[in-house]
Order: C-alpha cells, then structure tokens, then sequence
C-alpha cells in the first residue's frame, strides 16, 4: 500500500486562493508569524483583495480560532502555529546518515473507532512513515527526530534490517515517480507564474506537496529527485515574502 505522497498535479493541488488562504500562507511563510494590519493590507493588495474584505477575513479568522488579534496585529493561532512547524519541518527537513536500519512501528491499539484510527494514520503519515500493511508502518532510520511518546500508547517501535532489498522496498511503499512528476509540473508552474496570485498558488501547491516527500536517503532515491529543487524554490519565496514585509530576519532559513 502506497500512501504519504501525492499522486499527480491535481493531487497537488493548484487551488485558487481566497482571502483567508492569501492570509495564512503570507503569515505561515513568516518568523514570528504576525503582521499588522497595515501590513497585511499592503501584502494583500496585488491579489485583488481590498482593504474591507480583508478586515472582513480577518474577523471571521479570529472568531474561528485561526488568528488571535492584539493592538492592531494578527497572528497564528496555537493550532496554526504546530501546521507552520510541519511546513518548516518539510522545507527544512533534519536528516542524518543512514546505517540501513529501518524505523517500524506496529499498532497495538484495538477497539477503535473510525476518526481514532484515521487520526492515527494521519499522525504516523505526518511522521513520513509508510503502510507495509494493515498496521504495520515502517521507513528508512535517517530522519534526525524521536517518535513522539504518545505513540507507545498505542503501538509498538522497533529498529529492523529487512530481508527485501532496500530499493525494492521503498519502491511499494511510496510511488516516487509520481511524485516526482507532480514536482516537476510544480516547478513549471511556479516559475512559468505571470502574476503575484499565480505565484502565491503555485508555491502554496509546492509546500503542500513537499509534506509528502518521504525524505529517503539518496542512496534509495532516483536519479534526478527534485525534491532539494523543490524545497530550495520555496524557501526563495519565503524570503520574497520576508522582503516585502520588512522585516530582517522574519523567514526562517
């Protein structure tokens, strides 16, 4: 079973972006992540979103627990605020040599309903792990970051040196062709851009897809991946963004 990557280009997604997107990815896209309003008014506008729409976004962003609101400046709230980290995490992944071991975790947990067994899924995918089989999730020993302990509450870990080759492995668990060529559409797509919005799409459709590169080791990579160019683009628009806002040091990387 494949699964944590993305499958093609509408899998990637090039949405059009309202005004609570444009918001979020401008404040997702900095460090800290607030702005004043005045700012964000500034940064809105080459979109096409005026001054009383955006006010009107801001409001609805804050009653929903998006944003928070003090003195004339809007921030990520604490939910928002772990998404940034994941986003970071992606563009800026932490790696380390890779020995061979093979990281697998196995779930334990039974009695569960449906939400708790998709939340599962979606915490251990978010992880970069992938579904050998119905339960047991395994990958590569080379990403620098500890299982989170809550996850021995329901599963076991394990370190593994599977018997399949490594290659043939990583092939069945993730179709890294695919991504592959949703990547290189991307790529296109970003720098073929005419105008801030398409640009603004495009790079928002990048990071999103970046949350689904599996970050193996080169040595199981195909030739070629684009993953480095992809994330290396968007840390670009990162400091365009940290640019216009003004503020010295506001993006990370």
């Amino acid at each position: 079973m494949r699964v944590n990557v993305s499958a093609g280009p509408a899998a990637a997604g090039l949405r059009p972006l309202s005004a609570r997107s444009v918001v979020l990815s401008m404040l997702l896209a900095v460090h800290p992540p607030e702005l004043p309003v005045k700012d964000l008014v500034r940064l809105v506008e080459p979109f096409g979103i005026g001054g009383s729409t955006l006010r009107a976004a801001l409001s609805r962003m804050v009653a929903a627990g998006d944003l928070w609101r003090a003195d004339g400046v809007h921030g990520l709230s604490e939910r928002l605020l772990a998404r940034q980290r994941r986003q970071d995490d992606a563009v800026h992944p932490r790696t380390r040599a890779w020995d061979g071991d093979w990281e697998m975790v196995v779930v334990t947990a039974t009695g569960r309903g449906a939400a708790e067994r998709a939340e599962l899924r979606a915490r251990l995918t978010a992880l970069r792990l992938a579904e050998l089989r119905e339960g047991v999730w395994l990958r590569p020993a080379n990403l620098d970051r500890p299982l989170p302990d809550g996850l021995r509450q329901v599963a076991a870990t394990y370190t593994a040196r599977p018997d399949e080759p490594a290659h043939d492995l990583v092939a069945r668990l993730w179709p890294l062709t695919a991504w592959a060529s949703t990547a290189h559409t991307l790529l296109r797509s970003a720098s073929d851009a005419p105008r801030p919005a398409d640009r603004l799409t495009a790079f928002a459709a990048i990071v999103r897809h970046l949350l689904g590169d599996p970050v193996l080791p080169p040595a199981l990579l195909p030739p070629a991946w684009p993953g480095p160019e992809l994330r290396s683009a968007y840390a670009g628009y990162q400091r365009e963004v940290g640019a216009s806002v003004g503020v010295e040091g506001s993006v990370k990387g």
